[in-house]
């Protein structure tokens, strides 16, 4: 497991405010990693995957609005 933290822009979630872990803006290599999963982001400010322990977090100012 990892004690990453990504800090995400608004613009980085995707329509429906989350994000997939594995994901390339945690710098992670998909393929050699765990099974892709959705985390919920826009819900909280934030989401920890929970197989890896990496922690996806709305900078501070950021706000979803949705698409």
């Amino acid at each position: 497991m990892t004690n990453a933290t990504v800090e995400l822009l608004a613009k980085d979630l995707n329509h429906a405010g989350g994000v997939h872990c594995p994901s390339p803006l945690a710098k992670m290599e998909v393929a050699n990693t765990h099974p892709k999963v959705y985390l919920d982001v826009a819900h909280t400010g934030q989401a920890k995957c929970p197989y890896c322990g990496t922690v996806y977090q709305l900078k501070a100012g950021e706000h979803f609005q949705g698409h």
